[in-house]
């Protein structure tokens, strides 16, 4: 079933350890191939045994990941390349996707849904979440055909929608903090003297666009604007070795 019908634990209602996300799949590509070993391989290499078709679901997914170990599919495709199970890892987050069609008996792209399962610290889980969606570009929540999800998943819609909300939240919230200490630092170091303000400026600037990005969650784009924004502001503050060094080259 999904997040919140588990054992709730974390912020908001959202399980401190897992997370089992329903989405639906809207294109089939890409098209994988897999070794003896199960081990995903680019279609063209040597060793493959087989085919499979990821979908736009399973590669946002590990894409959100970041760098990951090399995905395995722990059940290949037999007669339908669109049927699998998969695994992949990081330092910080394990995940699990299933594929299956959940009405149309699999003749249609849309007939797919994934199961998400991952487990591992809730910043991670919730911030790929959030990278999930945005890269998708739309609600994976949301399907094609609403009883037959909701039968296939043993789950309301209410419940998928607040599996998913509820980390993104998480991931917002955190993100959100991130700009408000920023913000602090900037405020707190305003009228020391004019290269400083040029540069607080500059890193005022940048929270903006972190803020835009937020509110379209655009994780990676946050994190652009964030990682900007704190390098004007190491280099503003004099205390910093940066900052008295600008300031004796200046003055020299």
């Amino acid at each position: 079933m999904g997040e919140a019908s588990t054992r709730n634990s974390g912020p908001i209602g959202v399980n401190s350890q897992r997370s089992v996300l329903y989405a639906q799949v809207m294109s089939s590509d890409p098209k994988m191939a897999f070794d003896e070993k199960g081990n995903v391989k680019e279609i063209g290499l040597g060793g493959s045994l087989g085919k499979a078709y990821l979908g736009d679901v399973a590669r946002a997914a590990l894409r959100a990941m970041g760098a990951h170990s090399p995905p395995k599919f722990s059940k290949e495709p037999v007669f339908d390349e669109q049927t699998w199970e998969l695994e992949c890892s990081t330092d910080e987050i394990y995940m699990r996707i299933s594929s299956r069609h959940y009405w149309g008996f699999g003749l249609f792209t849309k007939s797919f849904l994934n199961e998400i399962v991952m487990e591992g610290e809730l910043s991670s889980r919730s911030r790929c979440a959030m990278d999930i969606v945005a890269s998708l570009g739309r609600n994976p929540w949301e399907p094609f055909r609403v009883r037959a999800f909701e039968r296939a998943t043993s789950g309301s819609m209410s419940s998928h929608t607040s599996s998913w909300e509820g980390l993104i939240s998480i991931a917002r919230e955190s993100m959100d903090e991130d700009i408000s200490r920023m913000q602090d630092s900037i405020n707190s170091m305003r009228g020391i003297n004019v290269d400083s303000d040029i540069l607080l400026n500059s890193a005022e600037e940048s929270l903006e666009r972190a803020r835009e990005a937020l509110s379209d969650k655009n994780a990676p784009a946050v994190d652009r604007a964030l990682s900007r924004a704190s390098r004007d502001i190491f280099r503003a503050d004099p205390m910093s070795d940066t900052g008295s060094l600008e300031k004796e080259l200046i003055e020299d």
